[in-house]
C-alpha cells in the first residue's frame, strides 16, 4: 500500500494518492496488473483498498463512457494516466464538458455527479480514488434540465 500523509481534518488527498499510484507504475508497463482494453465495456480493476479509501485502475477505448452518475456519498479524485478523457458535469440544467489530458486530474466531493468519456481516437487510462470505498453508485438521466434517478448499483453486485 502506498503511504500518503493524511490531513487530520479531511484525511488523505485523493488526487495525491492517484498521482502517486500513476507515478509508481511508471506508465502502463509498470501496473501491478496488466492493462486490458475491452471492446465491449470499460475495463476496471481495484488496485488497493485501505480503511479510509480505495484505488481503481480503468481503461477506456475510444467511444467508451460512463452514464451520468454519483459515487454514493464517497468523495474522491481521478487522474488521467494516459490519453484524454472528457468529464461532463451538470450545471444550469445542462452538461458542461472539461477535457483532461495525460497528467490532469480532478478532485470531487461526496455529492458530485458527472459523466466521463473517451471521445478521442486513442485509448486512455485513469486512476480513481474514492474515500470512503464505494458502496453504491446512482445513475441519472437529464429530464428537462433536471436530474432524475435511473437506477442504483450496489458494490458486490454490480461491480
Amino acid at each position: 500500500m502506498i503511504s500518503i500523509s493524511p490531513n487530520p481534518l479531511t484525511g488523505p488527498d485523493p488526487l495525491a494518492i492517484a498521482r502517486r499510484y500513476a507515478a509508481d507504475a511508471a506508465g502502463p508497463a509498470g501496473w501491478a496488473v496488466p492493462l486490458r482494453f475491452d471492446p465491449v465495456e470499460r475495463w476496471y480493476h481495484r488496485l488497493a483498498s485501505a480503511t479510509d479509501h480505495e484505488v481503481w485502475l480503468l481503461t477506456w477505448l475510444p467511444g467508451q463512457h460512463t452514464d451520468l452518475h454519483d459515487h454514493g456519498g464517497s468523495a474522491g479524485a481521478f487522474l488521467v494516466a494516459a490519453g484524454t478523457l472528457v468529464e461532463e458535469t451538470v450545471a444550469r440544467g445542462g452538461l458542461h464538458p472539461r477535457r483532461l489530458g495525460t497528467g490532469a486530474g480532478r478532485r470531487f466531493g461526496a455529492r458530485h455527479v458527472h459523466r466521463v468519456a473517451n471521445n478521442g481516437d486513442q485509448p486512455a487510462v485513469s486512476v480513481h480514488v474514492y474515500r470512503p470505498a464505494l458502496r453504491s453508485m446512482t445513475r441519472y438521466r437529464l429530464d428537462g434540465g433536471r436530474l432524475r434517478v435511473a437506477d442504483v448499483a450496489e458494490a458486490g453486485v454490480a461491480w
